[in-house]
């Protein structure tokens, strides 16, 4: 074909390109036999050995870039100026070759000798991206370097573009036995597909768009499904259209206030009870057992290495030159013990994720939340964000109500201060992190923190999100009922034993001791300024005789 057909004819494509539709995942399972695990750990060497390649070439023309003077410029210009900065920097990546084109040009010359018989030119193209996709993030200051892949560690996974070249996903016809394989390099791979279930039914009726196959470390090479290296593999299939809606996790009607913190979660619906809770409390078993590893792999490699420390048990400085460790047999099956524990425990995390994003979506459609810079909580509260994960939940909850067809609206901080606010006078007053009542002089309040921004959160306007007085007046009322309740029947489980953050406004430990009968609370104009919150912590109701 004449190369001006070949310009018209991609010009064509171009124009026509497909507009953007939802998709969603689909898991299966593979069986792979001795031989074809053998030669996917090949084709995966060959991936992780090109994915560097392209990797190390992409981060010399950043350094390139970064090092003319047009740069500093163009960093120079203001940011009120977008189109010229925007111009200047477009014109520093075409020059320097900084582009996910010129990279995926790059990796032709790369993808030579023998990676070519493992990769494919379109295989090679979705490693250039990821390439480009690491870089982009240093050069726009959101990560400070990206991580080449060591052969201990191993690549993953890798992905297609789309189905109908080299690594694809083939379904039979039902006539023909309803199989589903992946091809790849000339081996069959079979999935394990159960028509029985009703996620997998509804996910291989819609339309394929690509595949990736993934690699995933088990427990031990006896593990079911493991190969004599211990690997699991499996695929997933991205698929056009909305994912599969259980008919038992229904959705509600209503509006939801929800207040985040590092380890609680406090919601409070329009319409019905409002709750106080530990997020993913069921994580601190696991947590602690994998500290105790921690601590066990820490003696192991000091009993190692006696060389490195000194003689307080402080590791000795060695300036610019990197320290040699040794590691023992013991060691290192401690570490993958270690690592065994954090795999589940991830697992674990997103199952409890998973299952709190239906009790929220049980509660309404509208979610209300303040935008929370998880960075910086990362910084202040590392143990408990990076157990929790609380990002990772508003993720999930995000594209939940996406695809369920509700809103998630998250609120600035810094205008609306609902821990700060109160709506009875409207006054603003800057409260520090270790104050978990709110209670004002205007006669508002006690009410745990918490729940009390929860409350003024379901009752915001998403479309003029700033608080006002005389929006909350006719739901007080009813809504302290609803937050003494809930903060009664988080106190009734630190009663039963449970361990409660400081952040719940709780006394460790006057919270497990059994209290006797007593009269009902005292009413809210007889109690003294330092009673208020004895009077909050009473029962609701007589005791049962």
């Amino acid at each position: 074909m004449p190369k001006k057909c070949q310009g018209q004819r991609k010009q064509k494509e171009q124009q026509e390109k497909r507009p953007a539709t939802p998709t969603f995942l689909l898991e299966l399972p593979l069986v792979v036999n001795a031989g074809q695990a053998s030669r996917l750990r090949a084709h995966l060497e060959a991936a992780r050995q090109l994915y560097n390649a392209i990797l190390s070439q992409g981060q010399k023309r950043l350094r390139c870039m970064r090092a003319d003077p047009a740069w500093h410029v163009a960093r120079t210009l203001p940011r009120t100026q977008k189109a010229e900065r925007a111009a200047a920097f477009s014109a520093l990546r075409k020059t320097y070759g900084f582009t996910e084109a010129a990279l995926h040009e790059a990796v032709k010359g790369l993808r030579v000798g023998w990676i070519a018989e493992h990769i494919e030119a379109v295989l090679a193209q979705t490693l250039a991206s990821r390439a480009y996709r690491a870089l982009n993030r240093v050069c726009l200051g959101k990560a400070k370097r990206v991580r080449f892949k060591s052969r201990g560690r191993g690549f993953s996974n890798i992905e297609n573009k789309r189905n109908d070249t080299s690594l694809r996903f083939v379904l039979q016809a039902p006539e023909a036995g309803n199989a589903g394989f992946v091809l790849w390099n000339g081996d069959q791979l079979p999935a394990l597909i159960d028509w029985k279930d009703e996620v997998v039914t509804h996910g291989l009726r819609h339309r394929i768009k690509y595949v990736r196959l993934i690699r995933r470390p088990a427990s031990s090479p006896r593990a079911a499904g493991a190969d004599a290296q211990g690997d699991r593999y499996v695929v997933q299939l991205a698929l056009e259209g909305k994912p599969h809606h259980k008919p038992k996790h229904t959705i509600g009607t209503g509006t939801v206030g929800g207040d985040w913190g590092p380890s609680t979660l406090a919601l409070v619906p329009q319409e019905g009870e409002a709750s106080l809770e530990v997020f993913c409390a069921e994580l601190a078993p696991e947590a602690r057992a994998i500290r105790r590893l921690q601590r066990q792999m820490d003696r192991q490699r000091r009993a190692a290495n006696p060389e490195h420390y000194d003689e307080k048990g402080r590791i000795k400085k060695q300036g610019n030159k990197k320290l040699q460790w040794k590691q023992s047999r013991r060691y290192q099956a401690t570490r993958r013990r270690k690592a065994t524990r954090e795999r589940k425990l991830a697992a674990h995390r997103k199952s409890l994720h998973g299952r709190k994003v239906h009790e929220v979506m049980k509660l309404g459609t509208t979610i209300i939340i303040e935008k929370i810079s998880y960075k910086a909580w990362q910084k202040q509260f590392g143990k408990s964000v990076g157990l929790r994960a609380p990002g990772m939940f508003v993720e999930l909850l995000r594209r939940t109500v996406a695809s369920t067809g509700g809103t998630l609206v998250e609120v600035p901080t810094r205008t609306t201060a609902l821990s700060q606010w109160c709506h009875g006078c409207g006054r603003r007053v800057k409260k520090p992190l270790s104050q978990r009542w709110h209670q004002c002089a205007c006669g508002v309040g006690p009410a745990q923190r918490d729940l009390y921004s929860a409350f003024l959160a379901a009752y915001l306007d998403p479309a003029d999100p700033t608080p006002s007085c005389a929006r909350y007046q006719g739901y007080w009322d009813g809504a302290e009922a609803r937050l003494r309740a809930a903060h009664e029947r988080t106190r009734q489980r630190a009663k039963e034993g449970q361990s409660l953050p400081q952040s719940l406004g709780i006394s460790r430990a006057g919270a497990r001791l059994p209290k006797s009968p007593g009269e009902p609370p005292q009413e809210r104009a007889g109690l003294t300024k330092g009673d208020w919150l004895e009077a909050w912590n009473e029962p609701l109701e007589p005791p049962l005789l």
